[in-house]
């Protein structure tokens, strides 16, 4: 049992005094996918009037200049945080130069899962799209085309593509995600079915330490303990900030507010419970404020 509580602080401003780097998630955290939340949009005013820089760090399953653009309309402008990180940009950076042996060995023919508007993510990219599995070198799954669809519907995919050992390219590793409230599965569901099943995955993103690493090294950061990673999901945020030996900020209003939140505050007592089983934040707030 992990006997070390979590501190509860009055809000981010209460914990930053010894921060060097932020690494900051968004879907739950800086917004719900719908709209941004105006206490954590004021914490990146706050970490700029303080010099403290913000690394937006994301399982997103997209590029990040097809992020941009919604980020400002919803106020979170270029100039709040200092870096831009998605797993969906470092699957398609590692698609594009093939750097490594397990993305060498992929092929090019590819069956892909994802949402229409989502196309774009093969702008650029040597990869020919099969509409049979049983034609494709490997397997990418990008995102679903909304909150109807469940991984079972994915289980001739998943099965053929099983049968024939072929590898799984996931562009999120999150396995569900809360689009203004409704829940909607991720990548990251498909890669773990199809880990059960036996298969090979190929990922990046959270809580992987290679993205933490090239994150670190953009910023000449050699200090884990003078990171501070914010997010809300103990999988992904705490487990990733924890494996690089950094500090981590669990957002309980995100992903986990049915198993967390008790009247608008964080629930220590449940919180404690799932920490037994999992990671441990170091810090928690019901939702990010100053």
């Amino acid at each position: 049992m992990n006997q070390i509580a979590t501190h509860m602080p009055s809000g981010l401003g209460a914990i930053v005094d010894e921060v060097d780097l932020i690494l900051m998630d968004l879907w739950g955290c800086m917004h719900d996918g719908i709209a941004a939340y105006p206490a954590a949009r004021d914490c990146l005013h706050r970490l700029k009037e303080r010099n403290i820089p913000v690394a937006l760090l994301s399982n997103a399953p997209r590029r990040t200049e097809a992020v941009r653009p919604r980020l400002r309309e919803m106020g979170i402008g270029d100039d709040l945080y200092a870096g831009f990180y998605t797993s969906g940009e470092e699957v398609w950076g590692h698609l594009a130069r093939r750097d490594t042996d397990a993305y060498r060995a992929l092929g090019r023919r590819t069956y892909a899962i994802f949402a229409e508007h989502d196309r774009v993510f093969f702008d650029g990219l040597d990869l020919a799209l099969v509409e049979d599995v049983a034609a494709a070198d490997f397997l990418l799954a990008i995102g679903v085309s909304g909150p109807a669809v469940t991984v079972a519907d994915f289980d001739a995919v998943l099965a053929g593509a099983r049968a024939r050992d072929l590898p799984l390219v996931c562009a999120n590793p999150d396995l569900v995600v809360h689009r203004g409230g409704v829940a909607e599965i991720c990548a990251g569901a498909l890669a773990e079915d199809y880990r059960r099943r036996g298969g090979r995955i190929v990922i990046e993103g959270k809580p992987y330490p290679d993205i933490y690493r090239r994150v670190m090294a953009d910023f000449g950061v050699t200090e884990p303990g003078r990171v501070l990673g914010i997010g809300d999901a103990l999988r992904t945020d705490v487990a990733g900030a924890a494996g690089i030996g950094a500090r981590s900020l669990l957002i309980a209003g995100g992903i986990h507010h049915g198993e967390l939140l008790r009247s608008g505050e964080v629930d220590a007592t449940a919180l404690a419970r799932l920490s037994e089983v999992g990671p441990r934040p170091d810090f928690a707030l019901p939702y990010l404020r100053w």
